[in-house]
């Protein structure tokens, strides 16, 4: 790559230094804008023991699921993870170890990584187990919890109490957008917006898949959702690559 340019040639290239072990943050909502051609690409390059923050972990054949599948997560921070049968069986039985967390409280703590923030104090959470501690993170074999989560720090401001929520940063992010430039600038796809803008902030080496990819200077400035500061790396994809959550239909008024 040459000064501003960010564009590496082929998705294995873009993810090949991922090593054993390394933490991501992965945009996608639900079906909704995963960056499924980095996922196939770090699936083939074999990485394992990976710890990922996302809003969830896609289902069984798709999504992150195609890596939870292989056995190469060793932890999920997510905010919801009721659609994959096999994340029920790997947390069930002690293989995987995930740290649940309010879906607002995750994107805050993803924002707040990006902006430099180390922590946040919230409302949400309050008077639970998310703040008071206690919620199984991973399970033994034979069903008993073999690490919970920890109480958190509270207090009081203007007589509400709230609870600290440290920021997340990532070595690497993972995301799709539908248009981005040669420097990485991002624009994104409706739903597709809610998580990866975020994720993108937070990993300290971000790498974009892209739908649509364009020169520098095509992009409407009032139209970027994310600017290339927070991108690394940017692959073009093309825009005839699968998409389950999205269909087009018409319908013949009467």
């Amino acid at each position: 790559m040459n000064g501003l340019d960010k564009v590496v040639p082929d998705p294995a290239e873009a993810v090949a230094d991922i090593g054993d072990h390394a933490s991501l943050a992965v945009g996608g909502f639900g079906l909704s804008g995963n960056p499924m051609v980095l996922i196939e690409a770090l699936l083939a390059q074999g990485a394992s023991g990976l710890s990922v923050v996302s809003n969830n972990c896609g289902v069984d054949d798709w999504g992150l699921g195609l890596l939870l599948g292989a056995g190469r997560l060793a932890k999920m921070t997510s905010s919801y993870v009721g659609e994959n049968k096999e994340f029920e069986r790997q947390f069930l039985s002690g293989e995987l170890e995930v740290e649940l967390t309010p879906q607002g409280t995750l994107a805050e703590k993803l924002r707040a990584g990006g902006s430099g923030i180390a922590a946040f104090f919230t409302q949400t959470g309050v008077g639970t187990q998310v703040a008071e501690g206690g919620l199984p993170r991973r399970y033994h074999p034979d069903g008993t919890v073999a690490v919970a989560s920890p109480a958190k720090e509270t207090r009081t401001f203007d007589g509400a109490e709230y609870v600290l929520e440290d920021a997340i940063r990532t070595d690497f992010a993972l995301v799709h957008a539908l248009r981005g430039d040669r420097t990485g600038n991002l624009v994104f796809n409706k739903s597709a917006r809610n998580f990866n803008p975020l994720a993108a902030m937070a990993g300290r080496v971000c790498i974009a898949q892209v739908e649509e990819l364009v020169e520098p200077g095509e992009l409407d400035p009032d139209q970027i959702h994310l600017p290339g500061v927070f991108v690394h790396r940017v692959v073009g994809v093309g825009t005839g690559i699968e998409k389950r959550i999205e269909r087009r239909t018409t319908r013949t008024e009467g």
